[in-house]
Protein backbone atom coordinates (compact mmCIF):
# COMPACT_ATOMS: atom_id res chain seq x y z
CA UNK A 1 0.00 0.00 0.00
CA UNK A 2 1.27 3.49 -0.84
CA UNK A 3 1.70 6.11 1.88
CA UNK A 4 2.01 9.64 0.49
CA UNK A 5 3.59 10.95 3.69
CA UNK A 6 6.70 8.77 3.56
CA UNK A 7 10.09 10.42 3.93
CA UNK A 8 12.44 10.60 0.97
CA UNK A 9 14.83 7.66 0.86
CA UNK A 10 17.63 6.36 -1.33
CA UNK A 11 18.91 2.91 -2.18
CA UNK A 12 21.31 3.16 0.76
CA UNK A 13 18.38 3.48 3.18
CA UNK A 14 16.91 0.21 1.91
CA UNK A 15 20.19 -1.73 2.09
CA UNK A 16 20.94 -3.49 5.39
CA UNK A 17 24.32 -3.52 7.12
CA UNK A 18 24.81 -7.21 6.27
CA UNK A 19 27.59 -8.25 3.90
CA UNK A 20 26.03 -9.55 0.69
CA UNK A 21 27.33 -13.08 0.32
CA UNK A 22 26.49 -14.61 -3.01
CA UNK A 23 29.07 -16.04 -5.37
CA UNK A 24 30.90 -13.29 -7.31
CA UNK A 25 29.06 -12.76 -10.58
CA UNK A 26 25.77 -14.25 -9.37
CA UNK A 27 22.65 -12.79 -10.99
CA UNK A 28 21.12 -12.28 -7.54
CA UNK A 29 23.23 -9.13 -7.11
CA UNK A 30 21.52 -7.36 -10.00
CA UNK A 31 18.05 -8.38 -8.78
CA UNK A 32 18.86 -7.05 -5.31
CA UNK A 33 20.10 -3.77 -6.82
CA UNK A 34 16.92 -3.41 -8.89
CA UNK A 35 14.70 -3.89 -5.82
CA UNK A 36 16.74 -1.52 -3.64
CA UNK A 37 16.70 1.15 -6.35
CA UNK A 38 12.96 0.77 -6.90
CA UNK A 39 11.83 0.94 -3.27
CA UNK A 40 12.43 4.69 -2.81
CA UNK A 41 10.20 5.32 -5.82
CA UNK A 42 7.21 3.32 -4.56
CA UNK A 43 6.09 5.67 -1.80
CA UNK A 44 6.22 3.02 0.92
CA UNK A 45 7.81 2.89 4.35
CA UNK A 46 10.54 0.44 5.30
CA UNK A 47 8.71 -0.41 8.54
CA UNK A 48 5.63 -1.37 6.50
CA UNK A 49 7.56 -3.61 4.11
CA UNK A 50 8.30 -7.30 4.66
CA UNK A 51 10.35 -9.79 2.65
CA UNK A 52 9.66 -13.48 3.27
CA UNK A 53 11.85 -16.29 1.92
CA UNK A 54 12.36 -20.02 2.20
CA UNK A 55 15.63 -21.92 1.66
CA UNK A 56 18.20 -21.48 -1.09
CA UNK A 57 20.56 -18.84 -2.44
CA UNK A 58 17.69 -16.46 -3.24
CA UNK A 59 16.35 -16.91 0.29
CA UNK A 60 19.15 -14.76 1.70
CA UNK A 61 17.38 -11.75 0.22
CA UNK A 62 15.63 -10.56 3.43
CA UNK A 63 19.00 -10.21 5.18
CA UNK A 64 20.09 -7.60 2.67
CA UNK A 65 16.98 -5.41 2.83
CA UNK A 66 16.63 -2.82 5.60
CA UNK A 67 13.02 -3.83 6.18
CA UNK A 68 11.25 -6.45 8.21
CA UNK A 69 12.00 -9.93 6.95
CA UNK A 70 11.60 -13.58 7.70
CA UNK A 71 13.78 -16.47 6.53
CA UNK A 72 11.38 -19.40 6.68
CA UNK A 73 11.80 -23.09 6.00
CA UNK A 74 12.02 -24.81 2.64
CA UNK A 75 9.06 -24.08 0.36
CA UNK A 76 6.87 -22.47 3.01
CA UNK A 77 7.37 -18.78 2.17
CA UNK A 78 4.04 -18.38 0.28
CA UNK A 79 2.15 -19.92 3.21
CA UNK A 80 3.90 -17.71 5.75
CA UNK A 81 3.31 -14.65 3.58
CA UNK A 82 -0.37 -15.54 3.23
CA UNK A 83 -0.82 -15.56 6.99
CA UNK A 84 1.05 -12.29 7.34
CA UNK A 85 -0.98 -10.59 4.61
CA UNK A 86 -4.22 -11.70 6.25
CA UNK A 87 -3.18 -10.55 9.71
CA UNK A 88 -1.64 -7.28 8.51
CA UNK A 89 -3.23 -6.14 5.23
CA UNK A 90 -1.58 -2.75 5.73
CA UNK A 91 1.85 -4.21 4.94
CA UNK A 92 3.62 -4.65 1.61
CA UNK A 93 4.49 -8.36 1.59
CA UNK A 94 7.08 -9.69 -0.87
CA UNK A 95 8.08 -13.33 -1.29
CA UNK A 96 11.50 -14.29 -2.66
CA UNK A 97 12.60 -17.78 -3.63
CA UNK A 98 14.22 -19.95 -6.24
CA UNK A 99 12.82 -22.46 -8.71
CA UNK A 100 13.72 -25.35 -6.43
CA UNK A 101 12.26 -23.79 -3.29
CA UNK A 102 9.00 -22.68 -4.91
CA UNK A 103 8.31 -25.39 -7.48
CA UNK A 104 9.50 -28.48 -5.62
CA UNK A 105 8.64 -28.77 -1.93
CA UNK A 106 6.85 -25.41 -2.06
CA UNK A 107 4.82 -26.00 -5.19
CA UNK A 108 1.55 -26.67 -3.39
CA UNK A 109 1.83 -23.54 -1.26
CA UNK A 110 2.63 -21.45 -4.33
CA UNK A 111 -0.32 -22.49 -6.47
CA UNK A 112 -2.82 -21.99 -3.64
CA UNK A 113 -1.49 -18.54 -2.79
CA UNK A 114 -1.93 -17.64 -6.45
CA UNK A 115 -5.41 -19.10 -6.89
CA UNK A 116 -6.65 -17.40 -3.71
CA UNK A 117 -5.34 -14.06 -5.02
CA UNK A 118 -3.71 -13.08 -1.74
CA UNK A 119 -2.08 -9.66 -2.05
CA UNK A 120 1.56 -10.80 -1.99
CA UNK A 121 4.27 -10.14 -4.58
CA UNK A 122 6.24 -13.26 -5.49
CA UNK A 123 9.70 -13.02 -7.08
CA UNK A 124 10.86 -16.43 -8.30
CA UNK A 125 14.53 -16.57 -9.29
CA UNK A 126 14.83 -19.25 -11.97
CA UNK A 127 18.36 -20.50 -12.65
CA UNK A 128 17.27 -24.03 -13.62
CA UNK A 129 19.52 -25.60 -10.96
CA UNK A 130 19.93 -26.14 -7.22
CA UNK A 131 22.69 -23.67 -6.41
CA UNK A 132 22.88 -23.73 -2.60
CA UNK A 133 23.21 -27.52 -2.44
CA UNK A 134 25.87 -27.50 -5.16
CA UNK A 135 24.36 -28.29 -8.51
CA UNK A 136 21.57 -30.87 -8.51
CA UNK A 137 18.86 -30.60 -11.18
CA UNK A 138 15.75 -28.58 -10.33
CA UNK A 139 12.07 -28.63 -11.38
CA UNK A 140 12.91 -26.26 -14.26
CA UNK A 141 16.02 -28.08 -15.53
CA UNK A 142 15.70 -29.26 -19.11
CA UNK A 143 15.29 -32.91 -20.09
CA UNK A 144 18.72 -34.49 -20.43
CA UNK A 145 20.36 -32.15 -17.90
CA UNK A 146 23.47 -33.84 -16.51
CA UNK A 147 24.06 -32.94 -12.86
CA UNK A 148 25.36 -34.60 -9.70
CA UNK A 149 21.89 -36.03 -9.08
CA UNK A 150 21.23 -36.94 -12.75
CA UNK A 151 24.55 -38.31 -14.04
CA UNK A 152 22.84 -39.89 -17.07
CA UNK A 153 20.63 -36.87 -17.75
CA UNK A 154 17.32 -35.76 -16.25
CA UNK A 155 14.22 -37.64 -17.37
CA UNK A 156 11.79 -35.14 -15.82
CA UNK A 157 9.70 -32.82 -17.97
CA UNK A 158 10.41 -29.36 -16.52
CA UNK A 159 7.84 -26.94 -15.21
CA UNK A 160 7.03 -23.90 -17.29
CA UNK A 161 6.64 -21.40 -14.41
CA UNK A 162 4.56 -18.92 -16.40
CA UNK A 163 2.16 -21.62 -17.60
CA UNK A 164 1.94 -22.96 -14.07
CA UNK A 165 1.08 -19.54 -12.61
CA UNK A 166 -1.52 -18.88 -15.29
CA UNK A 167 -3.02 -22.32 -14.76
CA UNK A 168 -3.32 -21.52 -11.04
CA UNK A 169 -5.38 -18.43 -12.01
CA UNK A 170 -2.79 -15.89 -10.87
CA UNK A 171 -4.08 -12.40 -11.66
CA UNK A 172 -0.66 -10.92 -12.46
CA UNK A 173 1.99 -12.98 -14.23
CA UNK A 174 5.22 -11.63 -15.71
CA UNK A 175 8.75 -12.55 -16.74
CA UNK A 176 11.95 -10.51 -16.63
CA UNK A 177 15.69 -11.26 -16.45
CA UNK A 178 18.71 -10.27 -14.40
CA UNK A 179 20.58 -8.62 -17.29
CA UNK A 180 18.13 -5.71 -17.70
CA UNK A 181 17.78 -3.57 -14.57
CA UNK A 182 15.23 -1.15 -16.03
CA UNK A 183 12.99 -3.97 -17.20
CA UNK A 184 13.19 -5.61 -13.79
CA UNK A 185 12.34 -2.37 -12.00
CA UNK A 186 9.36 -1.65 -14.22
CA UNK A 187 8.07 -5.21 -13.86
CA UNK A 188 8.45 -5.10 -10.07
CA UNK A 189 6.69 -1.73 -10.04
CA UNK A 190 3.76 -3.15 -11.96
CA UNK A 191 3.57 -6.07 -9.52
CA UNK A 192 3.55 -3.71 -6.54
CA UNK A 193 0.71 -1.68 -8.05
CA UNK A 194 -1.37 -4.79 -8.70
CA UNK A 195 -4.16 -5.60 -6.26
CA UNK A 196 -3.88 -9.30 -5.56
CA UNK A 197 -1.27 -12.00 -6.05
CA UNK A 198 1.57 -11.15 -8.43
CA UNK A 199 4.01 -13.74 -9.77
CA UNK A 200 7.24 -12.79 -11.53
CA UNK A 201 9.65 -15.30 -13.01
CA UNK A 202 13.17 -13.86 -13.20
CA UNK A 203 15.70 -15.58 -15.43
CA UNK A 204 18.76 -15.55 -13.16
CA UNK A 205 22.22 -16.82 -14.00
CA UNK A 206 24.02 -19.20 -11.64
CA UNK A 207 27.55 -18.67 -12.88
CA UNK A 208 28.97 -21.51 -10.78
CA UNK A 209 26.63 -24.45 -11.40
CA UNK A 210 24.65 -23.48 -14.52
CA UNK A 211 26.51 -20.65 -16.17
CA UNK A 212 25.05 -19.26 -19.37
CA UNK A 213 21.69 -21.04 -19.09
CA UNK A 214 19.90 -18.01 -20.59
CA UNK A 215 22.77 -16.41 -22.49
CA UNK A 216 21.39 -17.33 -25.90
CA UNK A 217 18.42 -15.03 -25.30
CA UNK A 218 19.58 -12.50 -22.66
CA UNK A 219 23.06 -11.61 -23.94
CA UNK A 220 22.98 -8.03 -25.18
CA UNK A 221 23.91 -9.08 -28.71
CA UNK A 222 21.03 -11.57 -28.85
CA UNK A 223 18.17 -9.74 -27.14
CA UNK A 224 16.65 -8.01 -30.16
CA UNK A 225 16.17 -11.29 -32.01
CA UNK A 226 15.49 -13.56 -29.05
CA UNK A 227 13.37 -11.58 -26.57
CA UNK A 228 9.78 -10.83 -27.57
CA UNK A 229 8.54 -7.79 -25.60
CA UNK A 230 4.94 -7.93 -24.44
CA UNK A 231 3.39 -4.46 -24.28
CA UNK A 232 -0.31 -4.08 -23.60
CA UNK A 233 -2.21 -2.76 -26.61
CA UNK A 234 0.81 -3.02 -28.92
CA UNK A 235 1.51 -5.45 -31.78
CA UNK A 236 3.82 -8.22 -30.64
CA UNK A 237 6.92 -7.49 -32.72
CA UNK A 238 10.62 -8.04 -32.20
CA UNK A 239 13.93 -8.03 -34.04
CA UNK A 240 16.46 -5.25 -34.55
CA UNK A 241 14.08 -3.46 -36.92
CA UNK A 242 10.94 -5.01 -35.40
CA UNK A 243 10.72 -6.99 -38.59
CA UNK A 244 9.45 -10.14 -36.89
CA UNK A 245 6.17 -10.72 -35.14
CA UNK A 246 3.70 -13.14 -33.58
CA UNK A 247 0.61 -14.15 -35.55
CA UNK A 248 -2.44 -16.18 -34.54
CA UNK A 249 -2.87 -18.72 -37.32
CA UNK A 250 -6.04 -20.24 -38.70
CA UNK A 251 -5.00 -23.43 -36.89
CA UNK A 252 -5.53 -21.66 -33.56
CA UNK A 253 -1.80 -21.57 -32.78
CA UNK A 254 0.71 -18.76 -32.45
CA UNK A 255 3.41 -18.50 -35.11
CA UNK A 256 6.60 -16.47 -35.45
CA UNK A 257 6.47 -14.66 -38.79
CA UNK A 258 8.16 -12.00 -40.88
CA UNK A 259 5.97 -8.90 -40.75
CA UNK A 260 6.68 -8.04 -44.39
CA UNK A 261 5.45 -11.44 -45.52
CA UNK A 262 2.11 -11.51 -43.68
CA UNK A 263 1.30 -7.80 -43.33
CA UNK A 264 1.12 -5.64 -40.21
CA UNK A 265 -2.60 -6.22 -39.79
CA UNK A 266 -1.98 -9.94 -39.18
CA UNK A 267 0.34 -9.32 -36.22
CA UNK A 268 -1.23 -10.16 -32.87
CA UNK A 269 -1.90 -7.22 -30.54
CA UNK A 270 -1.02 -8.05 -26.94
CA UNK A 271 -3.87 -7.89 -24.43
CA UNK A 272 -2.75 -8.53 -20.87
CA UNK A 273 -6.38 -8.16 -19.76
CA UNK A 274 -7.38 -11.16 -21.87
CA UNK A 275 -8.78 -13.76 -19.47
CA UNK A 276 -9.36 -16.49 -22.06
CA UNK A 277 -6.00 -18.05 -22.66
CA UNK A 278 -3.88 -15.59 -24.65
CA UNK A 279 -1.27 -15.38 -21.89
CA UNK A 280 -1.11 -19.16 -21.69
CA UNK A 281 -0.59 -19.45 -25.46
CA UNK A 282 2.24 -16.93 -25.24
CA UNK A 283 3.80 -18.84 -22.36
CA UNK A 284 4.02 -21.93 -24.64
CA UNK A 285 5.53 -20.05 -27.56
CA UNK A 286 9.08 -21.02 -26.57
CA UNK A 287 10.09 -24.57 -25.64
CA UNK A 288 13.10 -23.34 -23.68
CA UNK A 289 15.45 -20.37 -23.32
CA UNK A 290 17.12 -21.05 -26.67
CA UNK A 291 14.26 -19.85 -28.86
CA UNK A 292 12.57 -16.44 -29.21
CA UNK A 293 10.96 -15.99 -25.79
CA UNK A 294 8.21 -13.59 -24.62
CA UNK A 295 9.16 -11.23 -21.81
CA UNK A 296 7.02 -8.78 -19.87
CA UNK A 297 3.50 -9.01 -18.45
CA UNK A 298 1.49 -11.99 -19.70
CA UNK A 299 -1.62 -11.33 -17.63
CA UNK A 300 -2.89 -8.51 -15.42
CA UNK A 301 -6.56 -8.80 -14.51
CA UNK A 302 -8.77 -7.80 -11.60
CA UNK A 303 -10.33 -10.46 -9.40
CA UNK A 304 -11.58 -10.23 -5.81
CA UNK A 305 -8.65 -10.07 -3.38
CA UNK A 306 -8.66 -12.81 -0.75
CA UNK A 307 -8.12 -10.77 2.43
CA UNK A 308 -10.80 -8.26 1.50
CA UNK A 309 -13.22 -11.07 0.78
CA UNK A 310 -12.57 -12.82 4.10
CA UNK A 311 -13.02 -9.54 5.96
CA UNK A 312 -16.27 -8.91 4.09
CA UNK A 313 -17.48 -12.39 5.02
CA UNK A 314 -16.64 -11.87 8.68
CA UNK A 315 -18.51 -8.56 8.74
CA UNK A 316 -21.51 -10.16 7.06
CA UNK A 317 -21.55 -12.99 9.58
CA UNK A 318 -21.26 -10.52 12.42
CA UNK A 319 -24.18 -8.43 11.18
CA UNK A 320 -26.41 -11.51 10.79
CA UNK A 321 -25.71 -13.03 14.19
CA UNK A 322 -25.18 -9.92 16.26
CA UNK A 323 -21.97 -8.49 17.69
CA UNK A 324 -19.10 -10.89 18.25
CA UNK A 325 -15.60 -10.74 19.62
CA UNK A 326 -13.15 -12.91 17.68
CA UNK A 327 -10.31 -12.30 20.15
CA UNK A 328 -12.51 -13.32 23.06
CA UNK A 329 -13.51 -16.48 21.22
CA UNK A 330 -9.91 -17.42 20.46
CA UNK A 331 -8.91 -16.98 24.11
CA UNK A 332 -12.04 -18.53 25.64
CA UNK A 333 -10.43 -21.87 26.44
CA UNK A 334 -11.75 -25.35 25.68
CA UNK A 335 -15.05 -25.57 23.80
CA UNK A 336 -15.75 -29.20 24.63
CA UNK A 337 -15.02 -31.69 27.37
CA UNK A 338 -13.51 -35.13 26.78
CA UNK A 339 -14.83 -37.71 29.28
Amino acid sequence: MTDTSVPTTTRKDWASDQEVRWCPGCGDYSILAAVQLLMPELGVRRENTVFVSGIGCAARFPYYMNTYGLHGIHGRAPAIATGLAMARPDLDVWVVGGDGDMLSIGGNHLIHALRRNVSIKILMFNNQIYGLTKGQYSPTSEVGKVTKSTPFGSLDTPFNPISMALGAEATFVARTHDMDRQHMMETFRRAHEHKGAAFIEIYQNCNVFNDGAFESITARSNRDDMLIPLEHGQPIRFGKAREKGVMLGTDGRLHLVEVAEVGEDRILVHDEKNDRGLGFMLSRLSHGPHEPTPIGVFRAVEHPEYVEETDRQLLAAQSQKGPGDLQALLHSGATWTVE
